[in-house]
């Protein structure tokens, strides 16, 4: 069902909780991931496109990256499932972990693997060739996995820090960056200089690869359950206050430093941000449905799309950043066509 917001956005409703979307590597195609284990796809830039509803996982979407080709996604399930869906609509499991959740994917541009979360392991899955797979143990369940821009090592954390890994697929021994807690989220800068973990408390932690300095960021009034980086200067845009809280990330880090506020203070906290990908355009999704956008360098700010629909539950930028895709909880799902 279409629900026309303005005459920039386009928005469905898709019955089923939006657990997560990307777009392709391409930008064309659009991919929602359901709570009922159904994917959505969209022709993103065709202005009378409606959503094309797959039938994928026995049960609920757990995760949804874009494949590293461009007209692929990759989603994880709780049926245990990993699965390449392509744009057309084809599905094909590429790996089955019976009575496992698969909880994190991710595909990075230019790597010869997928690496995926399953209980405590870490799985490096090569894209190509009949290589076996690499699981990468960890003590406790993996809270999120994170690609060094170059795609050389992987960052897994869980409870009690984080473990560095290479991606040569070779025996070896971690880096553990020590932090005591449960890490829920993970994030590597796009310079590759810092790591920065999100946890169970309402706090951030991060570390300085040069010199493993760490750094606690906190002072939320809730977890902190969404990132992203803006490009440089880099700042790391984050929900879990009343505004979009930016840490700055150039020269030597935050340590020391306040960060900034965009955007609005609400009723309704801000529970998922996207930036953009090439400007410093920042997204604002609120518990209340509604979305903001806001400017790092001058922080203009405005509403997007007014409240309802349901609690906002994911957002991203296409990447050549004329569109934003958001998806919220009650099932709505829309793209804006951004000025």
């Amino acid at each position: 069902m279409s629900t026309a917001l303005d005459e920039a956005t386009r928005a469905w409703d898709l019955r089923e909780p939006v657990v997560a979307l990307a777009f392709d590597k391409s930008g064309k195609t659009l991919a929602y991931g359901l709570g009922d284990g159904g994917v959505a796809l969209v022709d993103a830039p065709k202005k009378d496109a409606a959503p094309h509803r797959v039938d994928a996982h026995d049960g609920a979407v757990l995760a949804l990256a874009a494949d590293a080709d461009e007209a692929a996604f990759v989603t994880g399930g709780d049926d245990g499932k990993l699965l390449r869906v392509a744009a057309s609509g084809e599905v094909t499991t590429l790996q089955h972990w019976k009575g496992k959740w698969v909880e994190h994917v991710l595909a990075p541009a230019g790597a010869p693997f997928r690496a995926v979360g399953v209980g405590k392991s870490a799985i490096l899955l090569p894209r190509k060739g009949d290589a076996a797979p690499t699981a990468l143990v960890h003590p406790s369940t993996v809270g999120g996995i994170a690609v060094n821009p170059k795609a050389k090592r992987i960052a897994v954390a869980h409870y009690n820090g984080v473990s560095l890994w290479w991606t040569h697929g070779k025996e070896q021994k971690p880096k553990v960056l020590a932090w005591t807690g449960s890490h829920i989220g993970i994030t590597w800068s796009p310079d590759g200089n810092y790591i920065v973990t999100s946890m169970q408390e309402n706090a951030l932690h991060g570390w300085r690869l040069s010199d493993s300095q760490d750094m606690r960021m906190s002072g939320y009034p809730m977890k902190v359950r969404s990132v992203a980086w803006s490009q440089s200067p880099y700042f790391l845009v984050t929900s879990g206050a009343e505004r979009v809280v930016c840490w700055p990330f150039s020269g030597a880090g935050p340590m020391g430093k306040p960060p900034m506020e965009l955007g609005y203070a609400r009723p309704a906290p801000i529970v998922a941000v996207a930036a953009h990908p090439r400007g410093d355009l920042v997204a604002a999704g609120y518990a209340d449905g509604a979305l903001a956008l806001a400017r790092i360098q001058t922080a203009n700010a405005g509403f997007a799309k007014p409240p309802g629909g349901g609690r906002v539950s994911a957002l991203a930028f296409s990447p050549d950043g004329n569109r934003l895709a958001f998806g919220t909880e009650d099932g709505l799902a829309g793209v804006i066509d951004l000025p």
